[in-house]
């Protein structure tokens, strides 16, 4: 039965996939799979060649020649002179998790063939990108090559000054290219638009990626060159957890090379090589093998909230660090900066939806800005407000000397394309991002005009009428069918995230048995069917809306459930539970 005009108890319209029964079956038969897996590969777009590559991604398998993105041989043939030769290097990063750990990446593998870089992570207050105040640093440090990671792209002033002024730039980045490029040594960037290379998975790659392609070239010319024949080749695998962690929290697609990337990351990361991120693992308390959910919920928050309202460049330290007690002392700090991160952005999420719902507004998009608001927290509060509303969210900070902002897109609006746009017209001063995110400046006096463009650009390509929340369905079965072995096939479609997302599994038919509060508002309960299936269940942080109190006031009535299926192995017991993520009732 289809939902589509019904509506549930959080106001979601459920939309249950379609699947091709032929497709399905010749997946089946050729490459032995179960029903369930075929359909949930035909839901997620998955060609029926890259099955294979999609259920075993391997880096041998996906990884192109590094040399397929322009200058990326130019690049890498200019690094490993440096290296050869003992040049000082500098490198500019960011300060997000992708900025943290694409900056590491390199200057563990610089340290590993003798080289100690300098590293420049611009503060918040500075601005995102190079900047002159950077290039002053690297004068004085006596480094005329310079890498750009996580940055540089569309940096046209800051980086043509540092040619002219006889510094060797080389750009390592993904983020939108413009037509123009900056005048420097190399961009390697697979966003470049005269990318002509067949492997179009390679746009989906944030910085870490691209950084890590960049090493395997230059590790492949220092032997070539006979540079290993006196010094000890780094072990490249071992960079891969910090490859899965930047991949994961940068909320790009885990298709082809990304899904390789991550799923032998995790690998490396159940290691505990780095320490870093061992003592990171310690502090959040993971006790159980590190998964995708853990990278970008409960280890990557850690890291963003140094950046947002601690040090910036203690990320980036925390990860390259070899020393153990460094490694412990900062891990508590990032833990309290993430404590302080939650209180701030509380406060200004609240601000910002009581702006948003005071009024009437004109355009379809979140749209608020304040002058008291922590510009660390503004894009997680962007998040929320989508998610809250569906819809395009854009957040500022008023700041004495300018407005910082942050968006966050719904599918049919392109930030990148946006921002872009924006900075061609004069709506504001600068910015840049993907598709789904981006941040911005803009002076004080430009707000009421930035909220014209956008809203104007929205319309045009969204329309008039308001975007209804879908809930996406990969598959509707019986309570019975719920068991563990369900669970164990969904875990080979693992790492889970953007461009594969965690099922969505409808159980129909289902009493709500035993409700109770446990924990800060989350409600655990058994769904059972009239057959005497029984499943536990638990929702979190509901307690206080309107599906918590469904759950918890039911008097018998008979509900279809949506949410998340887990297989719990705590302590050696295997247990299925569901995540309750919504419920309709019949």
């Amino acid at each position: 039965m289809q939902n589509e005009e019904k509506i549930s108890v959080n106001g979601n319209i459920w939309k249950i996939a379609e699947v091709d029964d032929t497709w399905c079956e010749r997946v089946k038969q050729v490459y032995g799979l179960s029903s369930y897996l075929a359909q949930l590969l035909y839901v997620r777009g998955i060609r029926f060649e890259d099955i294979p590559t999609f259920m075993e991604p391997r880096l041998k398998d996906l990884m192109p020649d590094p040399y397929v993105l322009k200058d990326m041989q130019r690049a890498a043939e200019r690094m490993t002179k440096a290296i050869i030769d003992g040049e000082k290097v500098a490198i500019i990063g960011d300060y997000d998790v992708d900025g943290a750990t694409s900056t590491s990446e390199l200057v563990r593998f610089l340290r590993a063939v003798g080289i100690e870089p300098i590293v420049h992570i611009p503060t918040r207050e500075e601005g995102y990108g190079p900047s002159d105040v950077a290039f002053a640093e690297f004068k004085a440090f006596g480094a005329q090559l310079v890498i750009t990671i996580d940055c540089g792209t569309t940096a046209f002033d800051v980086l043509n000054r540092a040619a002219a002024n006889g510094f060797e730039v080389m750009v390592l980045d993904h983020h939108e290219a413009e037509a123009m490029l900056p005048k420097v040594y190399a961009v390697v960037n697979p966003k470049r638009l005269d990318e002509t290379n067949q492997h179009k998975y390679l746009e989906y790659m944030s910085a870490v990626g691209v950084g890590f392609m960049f090493l395997v070239a230059v590790n492949r010319l220092l032997r070539q060159k006979g540079f290993y024949e006196e010094h000890q080749e780094p072990q490249l695998m071992n960079l891969l957890d910090l490859v899965a962690l930047g991949t994961v929290c940068d909320v790009v697609p885990l298709l082809g090379l990304n899904r390789a990337y991550v799923k032998q990351g995790l690998k490396v990361m159940a290691t505990q090589q780095n320490q870093g991120l061992k003592n990171l693992m310690r502090i959040a308390k993971m006790e159980t093998a590190p998964r995708a959910y853990h990278l970008g919920f409960v280890l990557g928050p850690r890291i963003n909230a140094c950046g947002r309202v601690g040090d910036a460049a203690l990320g980036s330290r925390l990860l390259y660090t070899q020393d153990e007690n460094e490694a412990k002392m900062l891990a508590e700090k990032f833990d309290t900066f993430n404590g302080e991160r939650k209180e701030i952005e509380n406060y200004v999420l609240l601000q910002a939806i009581e702006q948003i719902e005071a009024e009437p507004q004109e355009y379809p998009m979140a749209f608020a800005y304040g002058s008291d608001w922590h510009q660390g927290v503004i894009g997680i509060v962007a998040g929320k407000l989508r998610e809250r509303y569906n819809m395009p969210a854009f957040v500022m900070s008023i700041e004495p000397d300018e407005v910082k902002g942050s968006a966050r897109s719904v599918e049919g609006i392109d930030l990148g394309a946006l921002i872009i746009s924006a900075k061609e017209r004069g709506v504001i001063t600068g910015g840049g991002g993907h598709t789904m995110a981006a941040g911005f400046s803009l002076n004080e006096e430009q707000i009421s005009e930035f909220r014209k463009f956008v809203g104007e650009y929205i319309l045009e390509r969204l329309g008039e009428e308001k975007i209804a929340p879908v809930l996406e369905v990969d598959c509707a079965l019986s309570l019975a069918a719920v068991n563990s072995g369900f669970a164990e096939e969904l875990a080979k479609l693992e790492p889970f995230g953007t461009g594969n997302p965690e099922p969505q599994v409808m159980v129909q038919n289902v009493m709500i048995s035993r409700p109770q509060i446990i924990g800060s508002g989350h409600v655990k309960c058994f769904l059972t069917s009239p057959l005497g299936a029984s499943l536990s269940a638990i929702a979190f942080r509901c307690a206080d809306n309107e599906m918590g109190q469904a759950l918890l006031n039911n008097k018998g009535e008979v509900y279809d459930v949506v949410g998340y299926v887990k297989l719990d192995t705590w302590q050696g017991r295997q247990k299925v539970q569901m995540i309750i993520n919504d419920i309709m009732r019949k």
